[in-house]
Parts: C-alpha cells; sequence; structure tokens
C-alpha cells in the first residue's frame, strides 16, 4: 500500500472526535501563550474551524483618546483567528489579515472575537472574526488568511 492510499484510508474523525480535538488543541495552545494570557484573555469556546476569545478593557490599554488602542483590538482578533485555524490539529500560521475597526471600544468593556471558518483549501484557510463589546455593538471586523505548515499542536 502506497503512502497515499494509506493517508486516504485513515478514518474521518466522527463529530466528537472532532470536538474533543480541537478542545485539546485550544487548551495547549494557550497554556503555551503568554501574550494571550498577559492580556487577560480567556478562550470562551472552541470548535473545529471556530473559536471564541474574550478580553476585558483594561487602564493600561487606553490611548490617548481614552479609548482601547487597536492594537489590542486587533491583538484579540488575531488570537481567536490563530485558535480558529490550529483547531484542526494542523499547524497553522497567519499569511495575511485586515481589520476595519467600526466603533471604540472603553474602559472596563468586555471584548469578544468570534473567528469562524469561511474556506479551507490545501495549504490555505480565510476565517472572519466579529469583535463585538458586552452590549453586542461591532466594535471590529477581522479577516484572517492562514497559511499550513508542517506538524501538529497534539500529538496524534
Amino acid at each position: 500500500m502506497t503512502k497515499t492510499a494509506t493517508l486516504a484510508a485513515a478514518p474521518a474523525l466522527s463529530a466528537d472526535e472532532a470536538q474533543a480535538l480541537a478542545q485539546a488543541v485550544g487548551a495547549a495552545m494557550f497554556d503555551s501563550d503568554p501574550a494571550s494570557q498577559g492580556l487577560g484573555m480567556k478562550v470562551d469556546a472552541i470548535s473545529p474551524g471556530h473559536a471564541r476569545m474574550s478580553m476585558p478593557v483594561r487602564a493600561d490599554m487606553l490611548n490617548g483618546h481614552g479609548s482601547c488602542h487597536g492594537g489590542f483590538i486587533f491583538t484579540l482578533a488575531d488570537s481567536a483567528f490563530a485558535f480558529a485555524c490550529n483547531s484542526h490539529n494542523l499547524t497553522t500560521v497567519g499569511a495575511a489579515c485586515t481589520i476595519d475597526y467600526l466603533a471604540p471600544a472603553r474602559l472596563h468593556d468586555v471584548l469578544t472575537a468570534d473567528a469562524s471558518e469561511q474556506a479551507l483549501a490545501g495549504k490555505s484557510g480565510v476565517y472572519d472574526v466579529k469583535v463585538t463589546n458586552q452590549d453586542g455593538r461591532t466594535v471590529a471586523l477581522f479577516r484572517g488568511k492562514s497559511h499550513r505548515v508542517s506538524g501538529h499542536i497534539v500529538p496524534q
């Protein structure tokens, strides 16, 4: 049997197995992510191709206008993107991204970034992230493009 035939014959994961794998990947990634931890982020939900993370806006995140610096909003969206695109346990990195800021975030707001897989083909993926505040107001829209590299997050 050739390597290609062996790979093709490998059974697909059940929905429950894929969910358990996504959760294991999310836990492993968060445990080794001091940037997200240091900013007070939490992984609220993860599933194959999806991640939702939240972050409270602290005083040290404010800019000269008294609103949350866009870099922190971007970082939350980028982290949710990273968790979503790695949720299949195939090591994936960001290749490109854009963000549109639509409303300010204020001190003590709790921002939530909801990342969803839009397309996955070969080694490339496209993910959309919507960042909202605790009132459901859209603060930013982010689109990330991913590229799969070799390896896995957790052992297979």
